[in-house]
């Protein structure tokens, strides 16, 4: 591992930790040369799953993306990050796990929505309005009698 303060190629881990997720390593590294500390995490790598907009263009799956658009959903509500976190982690679990390269945004977007409604009853609805793309006060009501 390159040193990022000096550039020197050698580095030594002085610590390694599992994160609380246990899918991540938390390594302290020290420089060889100049001496200095620093962190590096390391993650499996699994085959990246491309998201297929309904425009038609393509991304890959971004879980930061993910997690933003839970935060703004939740905003202001008593949900904890640990479990934005374990949500996201779910999803982008339940995406890997099918075995296809390649997902349509409807497919994220319902996943998302399943796991909203189980957390918070208010973010699913904030979420579901604009991934509905909601006009009026007859969308909320539609969506609020089929939620019960």
């Amino acid at each position: 591992m390159k040193c990022p303060f000096c550039g020197h190629d050698d580095t030594q881990v002085k610590d390694s930790r599992p994160s609380d997720d246990g899918k991540t390593i938390r390594r302290r590294r020290e420089c060889e040369s100049c001496g200095r500390r620093f962190t590096t995490f390391e993650k499996f790598q699994v085959q990246q799953v491309v998201v297929t907009k309904r425009d038609g263009r393509r991304e890959l799956f971004d879980r930061d993306k993910l997690t933003k658009s839970l935060l703004t959903a939740l905003r202001k509500r008593p949900v904890p990050q640990t479990e934005i976190a374990r949500m996201v982690n779910e999803i982008e679990q339940q995406l890997t796990e099918h075995g296809k390269s390649e997902v349509g945004s409807r497919e994220v977007g319902q996943a998302v929505l399943e796991h909203l409604q189980k957390v918070d009853f208010i973010g699913f609805i904030r979420y579901a309005s604009v991934y509905n793309e909601f006009n009026n006060p007859e969308d909320f009501l539609r969506l609020i009698d089929k939620a019960r």
